[in-house]
């Protein structure tokens, strides 16, 4: 096969020109901030709720701009005017499939295109799947956002920013519908454009950000952080409490390290028996299963042996697998498999004693493959 480089370096780093974006501060640093530029002015410090109230206006009201911080002083929000921004992402487009599955495509300030989609759940609410970087690091032959390079990190406000965009989305089709209360979304996973631990510290403000009791208050329960295989940041984040709080979910995608070379080049760097050794080393929260995902490619990775050998490589981990059909796009060169082969291929997996869930393609008519949004941009 052709050489693909495993990890690569970004080709730019995350903006950091104009004033402070408040969005990008969690409660301490937004505080600490406040105490410096009120000093800067020569004005008396501010109050300490003061800091609690622009946290609740940035990340539960989701203020449009310092205008709309009604309990604030004019005063200060004059001074918040001068010193800092509000910055939020552009909604470049939003696609609605046929099973109310919506795609976001969002643009940054510095014009890059990046998605985010929102998944119903079975039951009430829906799951979203945020992006963590333009582009990725990693180089999965499976995934169409491998093919736009890897541009950059995403800043920390740009990850909270697309579950805020897609609130306001759920707000306004909520008001256009009359209905009184809007969706809400209840789950988060950081499985979409870009490799979350490759990100890491952003990523970990993110989701202290969303889980704050004055912002978002999303549960760190509902929170999965799915990675391709980076054994060192698996190392990291099993030594961070950010284990004690949120899930992980591995792409694991093949059970010989050959298969998982070629559709996941990272195994070149860190192969399965690695890459399990250092899952089972993070600590195993008493409520929480460690996920692995896995894309069932026709004739690659669908075969009765791959299920008797996924049984011995993880069957004594506490684990659920979710069997994710892959979703065909232009710059793959898989196939789905056909319903037989995926319902064998499950039914095996449980006779084995495999906790293992058919996580059906959602939103297969709006290009639902992460990526491919961003790549018809690029292209345009």
């Amino acid at each position: 096969m052709d050489q693909v480089v495993a990890i690569r370096p970004p080709a730019r780093a995350i903006p950091r020109e104009g004033p402070q974006n408040l969005r990008d501060l969690d409660r301490e640093a937004l505080a600490a901030w406040l105490a410096q530029t009120w000093a800067a002015a020569g004005a008396e410090p501010p109050p300490r709720h003061r800091a609690d109230q622009l946290f609740r206006w940035l990340h539960q009201r989701r203020a449009p701009g310092f205008a709309a911080m009604s309990d604030v002083p004019a005063a200060d929000r004059t001074r918040l005017a001068g010193a800092a921004a509000l910055t939020r992402l552009h909604v470049d487009a939003v696609f609605t499939a046929r099973d109310g599955t919506r795609k976001l495509r969002l643009r940054t300030t510095d014009g890059a295109a990046l998605e985010s989609v929102l998944i119903p759940n079975e039951d009430r609410g829906y799951t979203q799947c945020v992006s963590s970087q333009v582009g990725c690091a990693l180089t999965c032959r499976f995934c169409a956002t491998a093919s736009l390079g890897f541009q950059r990190n995403l800043a920390t406000w740009e990850i909270v920013d697309q579950v805020y965009q897609a609130q306001d989305l759920l707000q306004r089709e909520a008001e256009a519908a009359g209905a009184p209360y809007p969706g809400r979304i209840t789950n988060i996973v950081f499985m979409g454009m870009g490799e979350p631990l490759h990100n890491y510290n952003q990523v970990k403000r993110a989701v202290e950000l969303l889980t704050h009791p004055l912002g978002t208050g999303i549960a760190g329960r509902r929170i999965t952080i799915s990675s391709s295989g980076l054994v060192p940041a698996i190392e990291r984040f099993g030594r961070d409490e950010l284990a004690q709080e949120v899930g992980l979910a591995i792409s694991l995608n093949a059970t010989t390290d050959a298969v998982r070379d070629h559709v996941m080049p990272i195994n070149t760097r860190w192969n399965i028996a690695t890459l399990l050794a250092a899952v089972r080393a993070v600590p195993q929260h008493r409520r929480r299963f460690v996920t692995f995902e896995y894309v069932l490619l026709a004739d690659v990775n669908d075969t009765d042996d791959d299920a008797r050998r996924l049984a011995t490589l993880v069957g004594d981990m506490r684990c659920q697998i979710n069997v994710i059909p892959f979703n065909p796009h232009p710059h793959a060169p898989f196939r789905r498999p056909t319903p037989a082969r995926v319902q064998r291929f499950l039914a095996l997996c449980r006779s084995l004693g495999l906790h293992v869930y058919l996580r059906t393609p959602r939103g297969d008519d709006i290009g639902a493959a992460c990526g491919q949004l961003a790549l018809e941009a690029q292209g345009a």
